[in-house]
């Protein structure tokens, strides 16, 4: 397998966290290196469905996993999700879990002034989780942020939240007329929790370069999709990091000569919660139908998904931000019972066909998708394990996929268990 990076190519919620744990049995670490508890993998494993918001999925095939610098993390949240993980007899120790010293912390005025501005916006609100994640790695950007590092010295962790409550308290009182926050509440909160999470902290680069330089495989889990990237998504209705593949280098603190695989995960149609343009989105039964038959609820708010059909402008702008080695098709089976099934090759804008993804929202917004039509194979593929044995109209449907992006497909996922997936072309050795 190498050290391979799984990344969303649409809009998030593509179903990594099944490919990820389905990679994970042939890795040696696991890491995740971008977002924070704003994002949520699913897995269902004997029957049972785990999410995790946080830890990264090879957690459950208990490989060692590590949360890379690049992300932030909500220390409570974390700690929830490592008792939820032991109560369901997941080994979540700091034997299986590190964390970088070198990671941001998710404060509570971080997430106090997510929701200010949230409420401030009004109907122009661009859809956050409301968990901080912004406002974090805004603090960041402008170096004003605590890192998990600084625990290991609690004087000085100390001194920097009452100077930076200041600037926050200000803000928070002044502009939004919103609630402020003690400082010496937060200083004995996290009097309470330091000991736990000291065990955890650890040079996370230092670990994966020993790793590498070992012939530790190592699989490289991003969070949310392409579209939602800070430099590449839909801005500004995007998420706070950067989503891409060239940020598991810099995210987890290794070389970007130690990525030789990068797989793009393609739900079979497309998807998007929260605000923001969604040209193939659809309006009627079908997209009702496709909702209702996935299942399309966000792991982590329970928002209902919007839905559409599969977007190759966006897919294709996934291929070579990404520089995708192959294709994971997520959630074939849901199509099973469709007469009809479109795919979007490009969009119509002010009579021009267009084949690459605007950058402006406006544009984006007044573009009308261009399909081409497929007929459905109506019939139940969950239970088909072997690629030759899937209905010819769904293997037309997939070659005409590798066709239009000019990259292959090497996983295709017929249900939500790890039993229900094809391997059509073998990552790993």
């Amino acid at each position: 397998m190498g050290n391979t990076v799984i990344v969303g190519t649409q809009w998030g919620d593509e179903g990594k966290g099944k490919i990820v744990d389905l990679l994970s049995e042939h890795a040696d670490y696991v890491v995740r290196f971008q977002g924070g508890n704003n994002a949520g993998h699913t897995m269902v494993v004997n029957g049972k469905e785990i999410i995790s918001h946080l830890v990264p999925s090879g957690i459950i095939q208990q490989k060692k996993c590590f949360i890379g610098n690049g992300v932030v993390v909500d220390p409570l949240v974390l700690l929830e999700e490592i008792e939820y993980l032991l109560s369901n007899d997941i080994d979540a120790s700091p034997a299986m879990l590190k964390i970088s010293n070198r990671a941001h912390i998710i404060m509570p005025y971080h997430k106090l002034i997510d929701n200010a501005r949230e409420t401030d916006k009004g109907d122009k609100k661009i859809g956050t989780t409301g968990r901080g994640i912004g406002p974090c790695y805004e603090d960041k950007a402008t170096r004003r942020g605590i890192r998990f590092c600084d625990l290991l010295d609690f004087d000085f962790f100390k001194e920097k939240v009452r100077i930076i409550l200041k600037e926050k308290n200000f803000y928070l009182k002044n502009y939004f007329k919103s609630q402020t926050i003690d400082p010496e509440t937060i200083i004995n909160s996290f009097e309470q929790i330091r000991k736990r999470l000291l065990p955890y902290i650890a040079d996370v680069s230092v670990i994966l370069f020993e790793g590498i330089n070992n012939d530790k495989r190592v699989l490289f889990e991003g969070a949310q999709g392409t579209h939602l990237d800070i430099e590449h998504g839909t801005y500004p209705f995007v998420t706070s990091s950067s989503v891409v593949s060239g940020n598991a280098a810099n995210g987890s603190g290794v070389g970007p000569a130690n990525l030789n695989e990068i797989i793009g995960i393609v739900k079979a149609y497309t998807t998007r919660v929260g605000a923001g343009p969604f040209p193939t989105e659809l309006f009627d039964d079908i997209g009702d139908k496709i909702q209702q038959t996935g299942s399309e609820f966000g792991a982590t708010t329970g928002r209902k998904r919007r839905c559409g059909w599969l977007d190759m402008v966006v897919l294709r702008n996934a291929v070579r931000l990404n520089s995708l080695t192959g294709l994971a098709i997520t959630k074939l089976d849901v199509l099973d019972d469709l007469d009809e099934i479109k795919i979007c090759t490009g969009y119509q804008y002010n009579g021009t066909e267009i084949q690459d993804f605007p950058a402006e929202i406006k544009i984006l917004q007044s573009c009308i998708p261009v399909y081409e039509s497929h007929p459905g194979w109506k019939e139940d593929i969950s239970g088909i394990t072997k690629f030759d044995d899937l209905p010819e109209n769904a293997k037309k449907y997939l070659a005409r996929i590798e066709k239009l992006c000019s990259v292959r497909i090497k996983i295709v996922s017929v249900g939500p268990g790890r039993e229900a997936t094809i391997i059509k072309e073998k990552i790993f050795n």
